[in-house]
């Protein structure tokens, strides 16, 4: 068996030209555009990229975005100032703080600090916590970008065994909630789990999360099983590679992500997903004031 690649790019354009229509029956019919505001404290190389891919993806759309830069000595008060003056501002819909952040700032006391109904990482304990009753408002990105991912390869989740390689709060854990709340029998393996195969091999769909590049191999699991990729991985020959062996895993599996161009493209898909659903509750609620 030889996989069928799962084309990330190719989902996220058609997510994205969906996206832009709805962005445009908000302006055209209510005057709204949907608007998020990017937060990057200091001049991180990898943070000042992803800023850009976001910013550029924001106008490819008809997301308005703006860009506050913070020098790296900001001090966490400053920063929370920020973030409240955003907060008040009714043409921001979408508040999004760049990590990693410099050490003597606090980072769950600057995500908490975020409103929760303008937390469009989907970082801030109300969603986080959201996320056990199937009631969060804006899901994490990147799982919600695998989710997206399977739901378009209509890849069957319910029932199925499910192994999470990686328990960060970022993707592992909140990755493991959201298919739980599709009825899919999850478990989530770590850097502490013994013999990593014996989960693995008994996998319907792995999503692979470690940042361990080449963790998985073709040994380590079951023909036809649905993989995805979740982590990047730079070599020192420069190459980006994921956390499985793709030559390897793609003889057996069914449907498989590559790195790069499975879920990267998907990760800023969501969180433009996330700001137009922000930008339309925001109406909503401004209709509900009006009858009431």
């Amino acid at each position: 068996m030889t996989a069928r690649i799962i084309d990330g790019k190719a989902v996220a354009r058609k997510l994205r030209a969906e996206y832009a229509e709805r962005i445009a029956d908000l302006k055209s019919t209510h005057g709204i555009q949907p608007g998020i505001a990017v937060i990057l404290v200091g001049d991180n190389p990898a943070s000042q990229v992803y800023v850009r891919n976001k910013i550029l993806a924001c106008k490819d759309t008809g997301i308005h975005s703006e860009l506050h830069k913070l020098p790296a000595d900001t001090p966490e008060e400053t920063l929370l100032a920020e973030i409240d003056a955003l907060n008040a501002n009714p043409a921001v819909h979408g508040i999004l703080v760049q990590l990693p952040l410099p050490p003597h700032i606090e980072v769950a006391k600057v995500l908490e600090h975020i409103a929760p109904d303008k937390d469009v990482d989907g970082f801030h304990l109300y969603n986080v916590g959201g996320l056990i009753t199937g009631n969060t408002v804006f899901p994490p990105c990147t799982p919600y970008g695998v989710q997206k991912l399977l739901e378009h390869e209509q890849v069957e989740i319910s029932g199925r065994n499910v192994v999470v390689v990686g328990a960060s709060n970022i993707v592992g854990k909140p990755m493991a909630l959201m298919l739980m709340q599709k009825d899919a029998t999850v478990a989530i393996c770590h850097k502490m789990t013994r013999d990593l195969a014996q989960f693995t091999s008994l996998a319907d769909i792995l999503v692979v999360a470690a940042g361990v590049p080449g963790l998985i191999r073709a040994d380590m699991v079951r023909e036809g099983v649905v993989v995805i990729d979740v982590g990047i991985n730079r070599l020192p020959d420069g190459r980006i590679v994921g956390d499985v062996d793709f030559e390897g895993v793609s003889q057996k599996a069914s449907l498989i992500s590559p790195v790069p161009g499975g879920v990267g493209p998907m990760t800023i898909t969501m969180l433009l997903h996330n700001t137009i659903v922000s930008a339309e509750r925001g109406l909503a609620a401004q209709g509900r004031a009006k009858q009431g």
